[in-house]
């Protein structure tokens, strides 16, 4: 019983010390001003907002025989099929009044997808780099090991079979209302 006497009495002890003026304004006031600094500070932090949008690859033939690449968005009305290609665009907006600073964007590649090699492109001076185990560790080239007939263990480029992550780290300051984009493609399974 007197460990929980104890208990209640620091407990009244606490709010008592939270009643206490220091500088000529009680303690809860100033609680609550630090909080609408806070809620300040907040506001005044870079917002970065991503988009994500699917467009599928389509090929057609000019007059002359000529292959022409176009890309149709992906609404419910688009069928997607094995073997197609998907290009994923991730656009990030600085919504906010401050710069974003060390901004990553990390993108899952979609179960049922391969990436597509060397697809991985961004808009401006970003360092991208891939996971090959599920978004635990990322390189700028995945290797895995390979047992060769003789038995031996070689180190190889992973295959896009193994890729499962991919990250652009952009080096640059995102200002307030400037926005970056990366883009990569995938083949439907």
């Amino acid at each position: 019983m007197k460990k929980g006497l104890y208990i209640a009495g620091f407990g009244i002890a606490a709010v008592i010390a939270s009643l206490l003026p220091v500088a000529n304004q009680p303690a809860i006031a100033q609680l609550l001003n630090s909080g609408a600094t806070f809620a300040q500070n907040i506001l005044q932090q870079p917002k970065v907002n991503l988009n994500l949008v699917a467009d599928k690859k389509q090929l057609q033939k000019d007059a002359q025989g000529k292959q022409i690449v176009s890309w149709k968005a992906l609404d419910s009305k688009v069928v997607v099929l094995p073997g197609d290609v998907i290009r994923f665009t991730v656009t990030g907006k600085n919504e906010g009044n401050k710069a974003a600073k060390n901004m990553n964007v990390t993108q899952p590649i979609p179960q049922r997808m391969v990436y597509v090699l060397n697809t991985a492109k961004a808009s401006s001076n970003a360092n991208t780099t891939f996971s090959i185990d599920q978004g635990k560790t990322f390189v700028a080239t995945p290797i895995v090991k390979v047992s060769l007939p003789n038995g031996k263990i070689e180190e190889r480029p992973a295959p896009a079979e193994k890729y499962t992550h991919m990250r652009w780290n952009f080096n640059q300051e995102l200002q307030p209302n400037t926005s970056v984009q990366a883009a990569y493609e995938v083949k439907v399974r």
